[in-house]
């Protein structure tokens, strides 16, 4: 999503004329030598060539540290009142731990996306950087992330991790995650796999979650049945409302990879009211192991995300940004939790 220029040269601008990183024009004006010395010397050329300035108020500031992280969560629809995404809930309790061991206070807030969170925090300094979880409408959040960059702002948020991310994204390997549940899923003889979840630049982790799907068929010789896809976002009623309507148009399946485990247990509820048998007649398998993943009836199969390894590498990479050091490797691994939702 493209953002809006104004006449102020921006870093941004710089990056884009020095083919590099917003992050290395960023290290590169601190005098980093973490960039090389004729990168940092192009840099600053450019810079002068477009009369860019940094805000030296803002940059003394950010220097002094004040060993405390805000971490904010974004509200999601949820089946409860709490209106956070699960999934983020049980992560909290690694970051926690993690900002303990590096001696670091945690300030927790809950914010709405509609809301100028990201004036607020990037210009109060009552944290040394940001770990943002939960966005909802990615195209929607993305600016707000622009306008953090710019401002200077240490954040890392969990999300899709890709080459054209704004700001620092940790997060796990959801391509490689969809293919190990398409490959377990053809293992069990299913050649009819649907995917609930909405697969577009709006929610980029449920796309990425797909592709990796799609090509565990493609790898079988199986062409991808675009009808098979249905848009769901992370709820139960969402997920629910997506098996019906693939039920009800007659299309033909005999397994459901779901993108959450709220998506899969709506359909779950779906498959129900319609008498199908699970797993005999459809498997089907979510993605976060949520504990009420091994309540439902039959017990859901899931994707389980490393959280212990989510909280430790969300802060070792805020760090990373805040001390001027490398930062650690990007991406987890998943793992594929087995019941009987998609036994053999």
């Amino acid at each position: 999503m493209g953002r809006k220029r104004s006449n102020k040269p921006t870093s941004f601008d710089i990056a884009y004329r020095a083919g590099v990183s917003q992050p290395t024009v960023s290290r590169a004006l601190r005098g980093s030598k973490s960039v090389s010395l004729a990168t940092r010397q192009r840099i600053e050329a450019i810079a002068r060539e477009l009369n860019y300035s940094v805000d030296k108020n803002a940059s003394s500031l950010r220097s002094q540290r004040s060993n405390t992280i805000a971490l904010l969560f974004f509200e999601e629809a949820t089946p409860d009142d709490s209106k956070i995404n699960p999934f983020f809930l049980a992560m909290l309790g690694s970051i926690t731990r993690q900002c303990a061991n590096r001696g670091l206070d945690l300030l927790i807030s809950f914010q709405k996306m509609e809301d100028d969170w990201h004036v607020r925090y990037q210009d109060s300094h009552r944290a040394d950087g940001l770990i943002l979880l939960g966005y909802g409408d990615y195209t929607l959040y993305e600016s707000r992330l622009a306008g953090l960059v710019e401002q200077g702002t240490q954040f890392v948020r969990w999300g899709s991790v890709g080459d054209d991310n704004v700001g620092a994204t940790v997060g796990s390997d959801n391509i490689g995650a969809g293919r190990m549940a398409g490959e377990h899923l053809l293992a069990l003889g299913r050649r009819r796999i649907a995917f609930l979840g909405q697969a577009d630049e709006h929610y980029p982790e449920f796309a990425e979650r797909y592709r990796g799907l799609c090509a565990a068929l493609q790898d079988a010789g199986i062409a991808p049945d675009p009808a098979l896809q249905a848009d769901a976002i992370s709820h139960e009623d969402s997920g629910e409302a997506a098996a019906a309507a693939l039920l009800g148009a007659g299309h033909q399946f005999d397994a459901i990879f779901a993108a959450s485990d709220l998506i899969a247990i709506g359909a779950l509820r779906a498959l129900a009211e319609a008498g199908r048998r699970v797993p005999e007649d459809v498997a089907v398998i979510g993605f976060d192991n949520l504990p009420a993943a091994s309540m439902t009836n039959p017990p859901l199969a899931t994707v389980m995300q490393d959280l212990k390894g989510a909280g430790e590498l969300l802060v070792e990479t805020l760090l990373a940004q805040i001390e001027d050091r490398p930062p650690p490797p990007r991406t987890l691994p998943a793992s594929l939790v087995i019941r009987k939702s998609a036994a053999g």
